[in-house]
């Protein structure tokens, strides 16, 4: 955004000021003035000015952690933008749940796409988002998992991979991921809770394994990313209401 200051507002101090805040978040500006106390002192009150900015929460987890409910939860304390998970709209969805190598890589594809356009939405959005699963989990927990249990060939996923490694490059972090831990029996318990039809026939072992990708990947970014991690085994959003309002509040001051 170029923000051009009128010359009307600093008649006989300055004869130009523009501000230039490119999409990488700095401010760079150039000025022509006449230095006099009164300018420059206009001047700070310019660049010290409060710009808004987006902010991006991302809300990661297993199936059933958890995950969508928070995101409503947020949007309904707070108000901010929300971005669900797209698994309703992925048309490889339930033939990946019937034949997981057949569709592994059409699936993964799917959902890297539709993730990547959302992130580029939320990060060109002047207010806070919300992010139900993101694409990195696509790539180091799913793609990866189905890769080590042999469901994906060393071809799709090698293609894969070079894929997201493009657009990553492309995106920003977010200013907080928050991730929902949960034992594998407690996301069966909560997976057969929620009755979607296509989940029915997880594979526990599929589930476990994902676990230990999501714990392989919270080590690898925790000393870099802005990270809170919730165990959610012990509660229940729906019912557990002062730990619920002891969550939202601490994301709530962390952006």
């Amino acid at each position: 955004m170029n923000v051009l200051v009128p010359r009307k507002r600093f008649l006989h101090f300055c004869s130009e000021i523009q501000i230039f805040r490119p999409c990488e978040g700095h401010i760079y500006f150039r000025y022509r003035v006449v230095f006099s106390g009164l300018a420059l002192y206009f001047l700070h009150l310019i660049l010290e000015e409060k710009v808004s900015e987006s902010a991006f929460v991302a809300i990661a987890g297993n199936m059933g952690v958890g995950k969508t409910t928070l995101t409503k939860l947020l949007h309904d304390r707070f108000g901010w933008k929300t971005f669900y998970e797209p698994q309703a709209r992925n048309p490889y969805l339930e033939d990946f749940y019937k034949d997981m190598p057949r569709w592994a890589f059409h699936s993964q594809i799917f959902f890297l796409t539709q993730r990547f356009k959302d992130h580029l939405t939320i990060q060109s959005r002047p207010e806070v988002s919300i992010q139900d699963r993101t694409i990195y989990e696509d790539a180091e927990i799913f793609a990866t998992n189905l890769y080590t249990r042999e469901m994906m060939p060393e071809r799709d996923y090698l293609s894969y991979q070079s894929l997201y490694h493009a657009m990553v490059k492309s995106l920003k972090k977010p200013q907080i991921v928050i991730y929902l831990r949960a034992s594998t029996w407690t996301l069966i318990s909560r997976i057969r809770k929620r009755g979607r039809s296509y989940e029915r026939d997880v594979d526990v072992e599929y589930l476990a394994q994902l676990n230990i990708c999501y714990e392989n990947w919270i080590k690898k970014i925790a000393d870099h990313w802005n990270l809170l991690v919730v165990d959610t085994d012990n509660f229940d959003m729906f019912e557990d209401v002062a730990w619920l309002d002891g969550i939202l509040d601490e994301i709530g001051e962390r952006i």
